[in-house]
């Protein structure tokens, strides 16, 4: 699906309405799903504006109308002389729901205008979602809701563009309980992230062997989850000691391989303490993403760099991403070549528009076989920062891959994921959005703000990120340093668990990272036997009293089948292994 299909007219959806079981493949699911959210209000009164203005009212000092085109009713709020002049509708929201919201937006005297779907409560504004809207076609927009106390609250739409008219059509708020949105959580991961396996047993004449005993071991999970780590993991035994046991799969280093740590003094570059941690990791089996080619904040730069001319400043910028690419290439499953290029322009400011292209393009070049990575923050956390919402995100996607020599490298979606308060169900739809594009998404830098919820809002994003299919690896950033982490830690200095520290752990022993035996069982009258597998790789042993040979072991990969036709992972059909005792 093309990155537009999403923000697609709502006419053209209107109009293939009765033609949906007609449509194939993922435009179909596209359809459906537009349709369904359009065409359900929840809670709302009169959502679809069939009767009128029934339930709704101004905000501020807007005045509004219903007005009708082509059969299709919907509200417009004009005469706009504030940014929250607009339509709204009171309701009550209970503190425990979860609320997807979603709605059709449309403007008039203005193109691209951002606009915001915000919640009016007793303790302050919520921002549900934000997109840009359009004066020749109805742009949806998608997100949610959450609410600290029970009560009453007021929606209403906000621009600070108060010369459009804001148009809005089948709007829809739908309450989930708590229970019911973990339920979906497990059920999903269950879908995404396992298969069903079955094996028979025969023996040398292909007979069946009933009552044969299976021992399912597993040797690693394919799904990367990781944690940060920094240089005092090098001289600290007991922190290496604490990583290693819990079997991440994958690490991210939080600052060495940066410019500023790799070339502290102009031209004389020092890699010994990131090739160190590089060598670390590989004894331990443990991807290596890379971070970072660039930071686009002006904040974060070797301090000599600003002094440099404009000539000398190219060769320097050109000379940092080959070095430190080629030095690493076929080492990391990953780079983020460019971080945080939607809140910052530093290298854009000395280079022009396309330095971050140009730099894309340099490090496909370097090394082709990567996977090179956008990573952003707020895009998922926070629905009312405009310049990080999915669509920005895809707007400077489409930038960087629309580039010359750009359309064919492999690039990826980071979301860095640093969450203070937590709106899950507009995670679940940033996250729907940016994974209609295909590519590989990857929480790239996971911590929650310290707060008497920390520890219960870090599950709650675990479980949402870890059941979404088109997450491909999730990295907590909580690097242990002595005088504290960055903003969220798992361990005390005596590497002793927080309450955070419960939660990974319980997590990853639930999911399958910290069960080395998991599972035994025997075959039915048949010789079969069937379970449900995280995937990953596995070794089953097999053993039965009327075989000679004691024992007999086999490999075993569990892997997610991909349908093509969706583009989506899918369960796996039941996989059928014969084994010749």
């Amino acid at each position: 699906m093309a990155i537009t299909g999403l923000f697609a007219c709502k006419w053209y959806f209107q109009a293939l309405k009765h033609k949906i079981t007609e449509v194939g493949g993922k435009n179909n699911l596209l359809l459906l799903l537009c349709i369904t959210l359009l065409y359900t209000g929840g809670i709302l009164i009169n959502p679809d504006l069939n009767k009128g203005l029934k339930g709704w009212s101004t905000f501020g000092d807007a005045k509004i109308q219903l007005r009708e085109s082509q059969g299709n009713k919907f509200i417009v709020a004009h005469t706009r002389n504030q940014q929250h002049d607009s339509v709204s509708q009171k309701l009550y929201l209970k503190k425990d729901n979860i609320y997807t919201f979603s709605a059709w937006i449309r403007v008039d005297g203005g193109n691209q205008v951002p606009i915001t779907a915000t919640f009016k409560t007793s303790s302050g504004f919520k921002h549900a979602a934000s997109v840009v809207a359009e004066s020749h076609c109805w742009s949806f927009l998608k997100g949610g809701v959450t609410v600290d106390d029970s009560g009453p609250v007021e929606l209403y739409f906000e621009s600070k563009d108060t010369s459009v008219d804001i148009w809005v059509d089948s709007v829809s708020l739908q309450p989930f309980t708590q229970n019911q949105w973990r339920s979906h959580q497990d059920q999903s991961i269950q879908k995404v992230r396992k298969s069903k396996v079955r094996m028979r047993v025969v023996d040398a004449q292909g007979k069946a062997l009933p009552n044969a005993t299976l021992s399912i071991q597993q040797n690693k999970l394919s799904f990367p989850l990781g944690c940060a780590i920094n240089d005092n993991i090098l001289t600290n035994q007991a922190y290496q000691n604490w990583f290693t046991s819990r079997s991440f799969t994958v690490t991210t280093f939080e600052n060495e391989m940066k410019w500023y740590s790799t070339e502290k003094t102009p031209g004389k570059e020092d890699y010994s303490t990131a090739d160190s941690m590089i060598q670390f990791a590989k004894r331990h089996n443990v991807l290596v993403r890379g971070h970072n080619v660039f930071w686009d904040d002006p904040k974060y730069q070797p301090w000599w760099l600003n002094s440099l001319s404009k000539r000398q400043f190219s060769s320097a910028v050109w000379r940092r991403l080959n070095s430190v690419v080629s030095r690493y290439r076929g080492q990391l499953i990953a780079w983020d070549v460019v971080n945080e290029n939607l809140h910052n322009n530093f290298f854009e400011s000395k280079m022009g528009n396309n330095a971050s292209a140009t730099f894309y393009n340099w490090a496909f070049r370097a090394d082709p076989e990567t996977t090179m990575f956008l990573n952003e923050y707020n895009t998922i956390e926070n629905p009312g920062d405009g310049k990080a919402t999915p669509r920005m995100y895809l707007q400077k996607l489409r930038e960087i891959q629309g580039f010359p020599g750009n359309y064919k490298g492999k690039m990826g979606i980071g979301l860095e994921a640093h969450f203070g308060t937590l709106n899950i169900a507009y995670v679940r739809s940033a996250i729907d959005v940016l994974a209609a594009t295909g590519l590989p998404i990857w929480i790239t830098e996971l911590d929650v703000q310290s707060s008497p919820k920390q520890a219960i809002y870090l599950e709650q994003i675990l479980r949402e990120l870890h059941s979404h299919p088109g997450v491909k690896g999730i990295v907590i950033w909580s690097a242990w340093r002595p005088q504290g982490c960055w903003q969220m830690c798992l361990t005390d200095n005596n590497f002793k668990n927080l309450p955070t520290g419960d939660v990974v752990d319980k997590l990853m022993h639930e999911w399958g990272y910290q069960n080395r035996v998991v599972l035994s069982g025997t075959t039915d009258a048949s010789g079969f036997y069937e379970t449900s597998l995280f995937h990953g790789d596995y070794e089953v042993k097999i053993s039965h009293p009327e075989v000679i040979s004691s024992s007999f072991s086999q490999s075993l990969n569990v892997a997610p089948k991909l349908d093509e036709h969706y583009a989506t992972q899918r369960r796996s059909a039941p996989l059928l292994i014969q084994v010749h005792s």
